[in-house]
């Protein structure tokens, strides 16, 4: 087993045949964990061969994180092969662009299944895991959740109502897992990350750039899944409920959103004719551009938005 501060700890990858799951799965098992590597297909066997051939311990399942029983079969195969379960990070996610006026059901039912449907189905296996575990010995446990969002939930991005919607749920998910399992020790957090990988090669056009800092593109999905790595190491114990978008040599921590004004009615109920002249007015010169969205976030620098 190779040494770490991961070591004797195992983590699920979900999406992790290629891209930032892969990289993601490489790095946890870098530091020493355990991996249970699932993607579709033959790629899942091939990320974990390459994990056991650098002297780590990793297995393959595959299969789709949107059929809900797999969930389970991911626990499982953590708990029978490697004694248990303390990190899981859900990374599979497809996209089906489109304006909203094209969007099919199809297109929405697909996004929303493998982003939405299968974080929830592998958490929700994890914490019956935890959540036994934790009544079992009357202590918490080591348990680490990292899901990943999205800018796009951030900005609402126009050609991505699917998408955007999805990671919205990811987040509201992510901070009910924190709240509903840390009684059990469990930590959860979401992650909007800018990585240059195949579902993101429309979005980042070019090719990788060296920037001198050990030779990493900017958007090099291995600068992601460092920061990953952090969140599920003990290092991260009082980190919960947190939202980051992480870049290049940037880890953003996302504020929640806060009450910008209040209306009161006058008599103890709004009239129609009393909301006209308190709410029409405040908006009036509002530039269009200030709406719920976080725009800003775009501005943190040059590498685009994912």
């Amino acid at each position: 087993m190779l040494e770490g501060r991961l070591a004797g700890r195992t983590a699920i990858v979900t999406g992790a045949g290629a891209g930032l799951g892969r990289a993601e799965a490489l790095a946890l098992a870098g530091e020493g964990a355990n991996v249970v590597v699932n993607d579709l297909g033959s790629a899942a066997d091939t990320v974990a061969a390459e994990i056991t051939e650098d002297g780590g311990s990793a297995i393959a399942v595959t299969g789709d994180v949107g059929h809900w029983p797999l969930g389970d079969s991911l626990v499982s195969a953590a708990a029978d092969t490697f004694g248990g379960l303390d990190i899981v990070v859900n990374n599979a996610g497809v996209t089906r662009d489109a304006m909203l006026f094209n969007l099919t059901e199809r297109q929405w039912d697909d996004v929303l299944r493998v982003h939405l449907k299968g974080h929830a189905a592998v958490s929700g296996a994890a914490s019956r895991h935890w959540r036994a575990a934790s009544k079992a010995t009357g202590e918490p446990c080591y348990g680490r959740v990292i899901n990943t969002a999205s800018e796009a939930f951030l900005f609402g991005s126009a050609g991505q109502a699917n998408y955007a919607a999805a990671k919205a749920g990811i987040v509201a998910l992510t901070l009910a897992t924190a709240r509903g399992l840390g009684r059990y020790g469990v930590k959860a957090n979401a992650i909007c990350p800018r990585a240059r990988t195949a579902m993101t090669e429309n979005v980042f056009p070019g090719g990788p750039r060296d920037t001198g800092a050990r030779g990493l593109d900017p958007l090099a999905p291995e600068r992601v899944a460092t920061f990953v790595t952090y969140l599920a190491s003990p290092s991260a114990k009082d980190i919960s409920g947190q939202v980051f978008v992480v870049y290049n040599d940037l880890v953003a921590l996302m504020a929640a959103p806060k009450v910008e004004h209040t209306f009161t009615a006058a008599d103890g109920a709004f009239s129609l004719a009393e909301l006209d002249s308190r709410i029409s007015g405040y908006f009036e010169d509002r530039l269009p551009e200030k709406t719920f969205a976080a725009s800003e976030v775009s501005t943190l620098d040059n590498t685009g938005t994912g």
